[in-house]
């Protein structure tokens, strides 16, 4: 199950929220609010610019934005709120896609590097954002922590999220840091079929993504709870990195 298979027009179709969930204003406004700053008036490329959630709003803040995206229906679906011209998109692995030019800011948000299935892959994304960035740049990773203080033993399964018609759930390998999220759709009608879409992950722990970063030339600039500035503590369950090109 390949993440490229897994976005195909159906699915790129549904992605888009507009104004809640992780469209809501008050979640998007801190991230794009705090990418904007990060970039320093500079280009920002994105890893997994997706239909452009985060892209599109920065660079209506007048950030020039880039991305690299691996699935095509979800470029399709950008294209319908920002032309080439606007946000150029290079189709292709953010592991070794390239984009033309030098920037001050490359990001990878909403868990983007756990969709890359292997630890040699995800050290690959680094390396590729020290290719794009102009030196002392930054690389900035939105990634959840893996909650597996919920599995009690003999159990590989948890529960992330219950409401009427969605139910959310995650399977784990905890040998091989495989997780498969389970998104479960339904109608309140019993009789309405349930709908249910499924993403691979590879889980990575802040110290280990600490390390990845070191082998590639980074260092950490800063870790939050959130893009408001949270403080990171052990209750957290996301963090935002900032890693700065050596």
């Amino acid at each position: 199950m390949e993440h490229a298979e897994i976005w195909d027009a159906d699915a790129a179709g549904r992605y888009d929220t507009p104004g809640v969930g992780m469209f809501a204003p008050e979640v998007l406004g801190p991230a794009v609010e705090r990418l904007r700053e990060l970039a320093g008036g500079g280009r920002a490329l994105e890893m997994a610019i997706g239909t452009g959630r985060v892209a599109v709003p920065l660079a209506a803040t007048g950030v020039a934005v880039a991305g690299i995206e691996l699935c095509q229906p979800m470029i399709d679906q950008l294209r319908t709120k920002a032309s080439a011209h606007d946000i150029p998109v290079v189709l292709g692995d953010m592991t070794t896609a390239r984009v033309d030019g030098e920037f001050n800011l490359v990001f990878l948000v909403f868990n983007g590097i756990s969709n890359v299935l292997t630890q040699d892959a995800q050290i690959a994304v680094f390396k590729n954002a020290a290719r794009h960035l102009a030196p002392r740049g930054r690389f900035v990773i939105e990634l959840w922590v893996p909650d597996l203080r919920t599995l009690p033993p003999g159990r590989t399964g948890s529960v992330f999220a219950a409401r009427p018609g969605y139910l959310g759930a995650d399977v784990f390998d905890t040998v091989d840091q495989q997780v498969v999220s389970h998104h479960v759709t339904f109608g309140r009608d019993s009789g309405t079929n349930a709908q249910v879409f499924r993403s691979p992950h590879r889980y990575i722990w802040p110290a280990e993504l600490d390390l990845m970063a070191r082998i590639c030339g980074f260092s950490l600039e800063s870790r939050h709870g959130g893009w408001s500035g949270e403080p990171f503590t052990a209750e957290s369950r996301d963090h935002v990195s900032v890693y700065r090109l050596s």
